[in-house]
């Protein structure tokens, strides 16, 4: 592993598999672990990420680099990447498909990577199953302070839609993609190569059979924010994680900004071996921003 002097070549493309999971098919990006020695493979606990609303697992592709000791496997979440599935209305239906995949691929004692959402996610599944990880690295989880959760469950309605629900949807190709986006906020803070990696992988050939479209189709990440009051019951489900939690937090102004951390920043203090790791230097966006400083963060979780 490389850290601190560049990053290593990539990984080769990973397999990608998919796991029947609560009526879906869950689509995982799989790397096997390239040990130096088998030995080592037997030190070296599998790495499991999970990304944030509209992105999928290939975002960490970067990252995964970083780590070829580790099996590594990227969730494409409910409705994200190549993953079946529509909208969605609760939150625990997302780590209960996560729980299931874990399960049926026999993974126990992982590292869980996971950002936003998918931080949230990786929190609610080693509540609910303690074996399944050793550790956590959670990079501004989605989880707000008691006070949001207890507002109307609707933010939004038909009537009054997430304004991600009017997202472009189609593109001529992955090129015109970038092009659209490379030099708009956020995406110009973004690491070239995730930025890359996003844009390759975020879309799916058209249903129409002409060009491409979004793989989160723009009314699938609209429904994420406006159920994002559906778990509250997660700041209950943190306090019996037993186990070494790390929450990267980066600045926080104002959740209509999305480069602002969401996070509580209490949130470290209520889990029983929590760790805060406060980041006013990154935005939300710090894995894409600069993966080589969140694999070092990574790093040194795993010890």
């Amino acid at each position: 592993m490389r850290l601190g002097g560049g990053m290593t070549a990539l990984r080769p493309a990973p397999t990608t598999r998919t796991y029947g999971v609560n009526g879906i098919d869950l689509a995982v990006h799989e790397w096997p672990a390239a040990p130096a020695s088998p030995s080592h493979a037997l030190d070296a606990p599998p790495l499991v990420f999970a990304h944030a609303t509209g992105f999928h697992g290939r975002v960490f592709d970067t990252i995964i680099a970083q780590f070829p000791a580790h099996a590594a496997y990227a969730i494409d979440l409910r409705g994200h990447g190549q993953s079946g599935g529509g909208p969605i209305a609760d939150w625990r239906l997302v780590a209960s498909d996560v729980a299931g995949f874990l399960e049926q691929a026999q993974i126990s004692g992982a590292i869980g990577i996971g950002h936003s959402m998918g931080a949230h996610t990786l929190l609610q599944v080693a509540a609910d199953h303690p074996s399944e990880f050793s550790r956590l690295v959670l990079f501004d989880p989605v989880i707000l302070a008691p006070d949001y959760y207890t507002g109307p469950e609707a933010l939004f309605t038909a009537d009054n839609p997430h304004p991600a629900s009017r997202r472009k949807r189609d593109f001529a190709s992955p090129e015109a993609m970038m092009e659209r986006f490379r030099a708009r906020d956020p995406y110009c803070l973004f690491d070239a190569r995730v930025f890359e990696d996003y844009c390759r992988h975020g879309l799916v050939p058209a249903a129409s059979g002409e060009g491409y479209e979004l793989a989160c189709a723009p009314e699938v990440e609209a429904s994420v924010y406006a159920s994002s009051r559906s778990n509250g019951a997660i700041l209950e489900a943190a306090k019996t994680v037993m186990l070494p939690v790390l929450v990267v937090r980066a600045k926080a102004s104002d959740l209509t900004d999305f480069k602002s951390s969401p996070t509580w920043p209490e949130l470290a203090a209520i889990l029983p071996q929590g760790e805060d790791l406060y980041r006013p230097d990154r935005t939300h966006f710090h894995p894409f921003e600069d993966p080589e400083d969140a694999a070092r963060i990574i790093a040194g979780m795993i010890g």
